[in-house]
């Protein structure tokens, strides 16, 4: 099983747990999230979702290979379910982020209410270095988080970044020893078993609302242009690349 769900004392866990892929993420891993999302939102004893992978990994995102494969067809495909159900979340969700998070592991910490990463956390949005564009409204959460150049740097550069790094930016809480990030992150949301469960989601509604139409709207122009992408012959150079190990050519471009 290369998601695990759980519900503990009020807390949906969503365990990535692919280890021998760097929890690389498949098209049925997304669809999996989703409706472990969705689930938890209509549990009423779910007060809180926690995300998080193994230890030493989160996720190196997307598996490649699966995405070659099984190309996202359009906003209906269960990666764009899986944004569409951790967006609309209205429960409080906490990520616990071990070691690299790549990708979609770095994106979707956009939209997570808590963020706890380890002091061995490595962060990066390697998207145009993959013949690919931003996805999941980084390309409008990113600069309003880091300003156009730290964006430039972290989005059009792919530049890799650190837990400290990421807590500066805004993009996670707090650093902690590697050990010890998972359980803060679930002390944090058994805090929401204590808290009235309508004021706290009528709260969150309200913090996410002068951002959520333009989120929406991002996430839809990127998932288009996304899509596109992945047919295109820098893609199919930069996937051909990495599945030979070698440096992508793009010279011919």
């Amino acid at each position: 099983m290369t998601i695990k769900t759980a519900i503990v004392d009020g807390v949906a866990t969503i365990e990535i747990a692919r280890p021998e892929k760097k929890n690389a993420l498949t098209q049925a891993m997304y669809e999996a999230m989703a409706e472990a999302i969705t689930a938890a939102q209509a549990d009423a004893s779910v007060r809180a979702v926690m995300i998080t992978g193994q230890p030493g990994i989160f996720t190196s995102g997307n598996d490649l290979e699966d995405f070659m494969q099984r190309p996202p067809a359009g906003i209906e495909s269960p990666v764009f379910r899986f944004m569409k159900a951790l967006v609309g979340c209205d429960k409080p969700v906490v990520a616990a982020v071990t070691g690299a998070a790549i990708g979609i592991g770095t994106t979707m910490l956009l939209h997570c209410d808590f963020v706890y990463v380890a002091d061995d956390a490595r962060l990066a949005m390697p998207f145009v270095g993959l013949g690919l564009v931003p996805e999941f409204a980084s390309s409008l959460l990113v600069p309003q988080l880091m300003g156009p150049r730290g964006a430039a740097e972290k989005l059009l550069l792919g530049d890799p970044f650190t837990g400290e790094q990421a807590v500066e930016a805004g993009i996670a809480n707090a650093v902690l020893p590697a050990t010890e990030v998972i359980k803060h992150a679930r002390r944090v949301a058994e805090r929401f078993n204590s808290l009235p469960p309508g004021a706290v989601r009528e709260s969150k509604q309200l913090l996410r609302r002068p951002t959520q139409a333009a989120v929406m709207e991002a996430i839809n122009a990127e998932a288009e242009l996304f899509s596109k992408r992945l047919r295109s012959p820098e893609a199919t150079e930069a996937f051909q690349a990495f599945f030979q190990k070698r440096k992508p050519d793009f010279s011919k471009f």
